[in-house]
């Protein structure tokens, strides 16, 4: 049986592109970082640090996070940034994915229960790849 995007628009990576990101890309700007441990992003961080991977805390609310220097926005990063991985409100995502556009970033990552097809055509448009309501950290774990 051929694979079957789970959203309903058709822009999601297959589970072949997937695996190919995770393993790829090393540095994530993660959007809508928590400092506090009991939030999902932070558990998602925290794991994707402890596997080696770059992570730049993006949240204008706070100065650090898992030891990293924290950033308002991603224009702000000064380093290149290969994925960006969304933990916000479904309305942000349009102005992220402007964002990740113009620093040149390779994916846009939407987080668990998070889709905005708009926007995932948007990026597709501009050349990233794009996957939608999927957790980074259990796709790694799954490889």
């Amino acid at each position: 049986m051929a694979y079957q995007d789970p959203t309903p628009c058709g822009l999601n990576a297959s589970p072949e592109e997937i695996a190919a990101i995770v393993r790829r890309y090393r540095t994530v700007a993660v959007v809508g970082l928590s400092a506090d441990p009991k939030r999902p992003s932070y558990q998602v961080a925290s794991y994707l640090q402890s596997q080696g991977y770059r992570i730049i805390p993006i949240n204008p609310n706070c100065q650090e996070v898992l030891g990293e220097k924290c950033y308002a926005s991603l224009p702000e990063v000064p380093e290149p940034v290969e994925v960006v991985d969304i933990f916000r409100q479904t309305e942000a995502i349009p102005g992220i994915v402007e964002e990740a556009i113009a620093v040149g970033a390779k994916v846009v990552w939407m987080q668990l229960g998070l889709e905005h097809p708009p926007a995932a055509a948007r990026a597709r448009a501009a050349g990233l790849q794009v996957v939608m309501n999927r957790c980074l950290k259990i796709e790694h774990a799954n490889l």
